[in-house]
């Protein structure tokens, strides 16, 4: 094996050939939120040889996300997540341009994201609202984009998948999601991850989370996203 030719992507390479490597580092992925399911979305990427990626969130870790999040560590116990996860992605791919939004993103505020060139958007935060309009400010610009419903109160990652929200069930998130769809008479597919399982009932007002089910969810919307590109 000629070791001059190998690199950081060479076993990505091998599956998806130059040209599409190349194509995957021109993108420019936003993710809004970086938490349980958006800092695995931000990881497979920077892995994937995605060039930018622009990370939104006003939070920092808390000891509660040690048991789900990929940033979340004893060490970073406090730290702005933003920061916590460009200082992780720059350990593992240099390259990679990092834009850090570090502010809490609601609907006064959301048109400050499309600002920037944007390929593909990933809505994983928690503000219904927020997801709402996302939506509806995606379809408008005719941005790419997949939205994250509830990974809450879940065990089972093998019921995870990526369908129109039309056809999910079991996710509480989903069905307000379904209603605004049809309530705005919006009649273009709106991709989401949802878990067909039926939530576990706890009694507590905060979801139960797993480690594995959230992380699936990043995987695999990583995986759609890569899956895209390189289809276009």
């Amino acid at each position: 094996m000629n070791i001059q030719k190998q690199h950081k992507f060479k076993r990505l390479e091998m599956l998806i050939g130059n040209d599409n490597l190349k194509e995957l580092k021109s993108k420019s992925v936003l993710i809004l939120g970086v938490g349980g399911v958006g800092g695995y979305v931000a990881e497979a990427l920077a892995r994937s040889n995605i060039g930018t990626l622009i990370l939104v969130d006003y939070d920092i870790v808390d000891i509660t996300n040690i048991n789900r999040q990929i940033i979340a560590l004893d060490s970073t116990i406090g730290k702005k997540k933003v920061d916590v996860l460009e200082e992780r992605i720059k350990d593992i791919n240099s390259g990679c341009k990092i834009i850090k939004i570090d502010k809490f993103i609601d609907i006064n505020n959301l048109e400050e994201l499309f600002k920037y060139k944007i390929d593909f958007l990933v809505d994983a935060c928690d503000t219904v609202s927020t997801k709402k309009e996302t939506i509806k400010k995606c379809l408008e610009k005719d941005i790419d984009f997949i939205s994250s419903m509830g990974t809450g109160n879940k065990l089972d990652p093998s019921k995870l998948e990526i369908t129109d929200i039309r056809k999910t069930v079991n996710d509480p998130l989903a069905r307000i999601l379904r209603k605004f769809i049809k309530d705005e008479k919006i009649n273009k597919k709106v991709m989401v991850l949802s878990s067909k399982e039926l939530p576990i009932k706890t009694g507590e007002r905060t979801p139960g989370s797993t480690a594995f089910v959230p992380s699936s969810a990043g995987l695999l919307i990583a995986s759609y996203i890569v899956r895209h590109f390189i289809k276009k």
